[in-house]
């Protein structure tokens, strides 16, 4: 039910590759840039929004960091962990699979009004 709702991207910070964070790093940067309140900021305080970003992210696209849908005081990690104690059994994420309603089809190019008209005349 959490995954379905939140829709993370990756289970753990580890799982994140480093061309998503440079990504993530360029989109903060030229917001933070194009910003009217940072305009008269020094260069090292939109460094510090830039660096920030990722902890955003991880918080938005990470399973485990994700606040859990059930009761967003605690991250699903920390409810993994919890769990664990609970029980005493190991408990990991290892992966997840999120299926999305029309995800991966393609529309069709062609006109089927079209079609129908030549067929009647």
């Amino acid at each position: 039910m959490h995954i379905a709702a939140a829709e993370p991207r990756f289970v753990s910070r580890d799982e994140v590759p480093a061309s998503v964070l440079d990504k993530e790093r360029e989109i903060a940067k030229a917001q933070a840039k194009n910003d009217p309140k940072n305009a008269n900021k020094p260069d090292q305080v939109i460094y510090n929004i830039v660096e920030g970003r990722p902890n955003k992210f991880y918080g938005e696209s990470v399973l485990v960091d994700q606040p859990f849908v059930k009761d967003p005081s605690k991250t699903v990690g920390e409810l993994v962990t919890e769990k664990t104690a609970k029980t005493g059994e190991r408990i990991t994420v290892r992966r997840f699979t999120r299926y999305k309603m029309g995800e991966g089809l393609e529309r069709r190019g062609d006109d089927f009004g079209n079609e129908v008209a030549s067929l009647l005349s």
